[in-house]
């Protein structure tokens, strides 16, 4: 067995919910208690892929606005990274695609996933099925709830999956 440590990000739009998703992985708990991330909050959780073991160091880099810009120097040393929008905030989306092609204009190689939180708000959501199939077209796609749980976990494993070596 093998234990593998990778550092893997959080990138999006201010109020998404990242740390809210860090907080389920990690913690196992949601808080209705909203905290602005300030620079980057680092967390750890180790989970098995297979026979191995990833050591995820969790990097929640504080939210995009229209005055301040995710600082893409914290993904210096990153195997991997989550995108993170609100599927009640159309805007939101907008921010998602454009960091993930800053990203992938610096480190096209590393693996991401893109994530539409807040799916427990169903009666709020309001991004329409095309923009998320051409969403999927660009990366694999994980409606997610950090209030609930849902495909949070799936959605960190999936990404510890792609950033270690595949087994033979």
């Amino acid at each position: 067995m093998t234990t593998w440590d990778r550092k893997i990000c959080l990138l999006g739009a201010a109020g998404v919910g990242k740390t809210s998703l860090v907080r389920r992985f990690v913690e196992g708990i949601f808080s209705d208690a909203y905290l602005t991330t300030i620079g980057v909050k680092i967390d750890r959780k180790e989970v098995p892929v297979g026979a191995d073991r990833v050591q995820l160091v969790v990097w929640d880099i504080e939210g995009e606005t229209e005055y301040r810009s995710v600082r893409l120097r914290y993904l210096r040393g990153a195997a991997g990274y989550l995108v993170v929008a609100d599927g009640t905030r159309p805007a939101s989306l907008d921010a998602a695609l454009a960091l993930q092609e800053q990203v992938a204009d610096r480190t096209p190689a590393i693996p991401f996933l893109f994530l539409l939180n807040k799916s427990d708000l169903a009666g709020q959501w309001v991004l329409p099925a095309q923009d998320e199939a051409a969403l999927a077209r660009r990366g694999p796609v994980f409606r997610t709830s950090a209030r609930t749980g849902d495909h949070v976990e799936e959605a960190f494993l999936e990404l510890a999956r792609r950033v270690i070596p595949p087994t033979d």
